[in-house]
């Protein structure tokens, strides 16, 4: 506990740039949870925009939207081309 889940686009990241978000990510919720660092786990996966709507948006967006704290900003139909 806790278990950060970041679900993108495919996209040129580096390992040295994942590297980086999950390291950001790790100390902000080290910080903001009062957890030691060893009780975070992160994933980072990526989704094929075909999928998106099927994988991510309707069960995790659309569907627990009462849970989310940052809203996308996109409209229907969901984009089907990395922006």
């Amino acid at each position: 506990m806790p278990h950060v889940s970041i679900k993108h686009w495919p996209a040129t990241v580096t390992d040295a740039q994942r590297a980086e978000l999950v390291e950001e990510m790790t100390r902000t919720v080290t910080r903001v949870f009062g957890v030691p660092e060893g009780s975070v786990s992160i994933a980072v996966e990526a989704v094929e925009p075909s999928r998106w709507t099927q994988e991510v948006h309707t069960p995790e967006i659309a569907g627990r939207a009462h849970l989310l704290w940052k809203k996308p900003n996109y409209a229907a139909p969901i984009p089907t081309e990395a922006q």
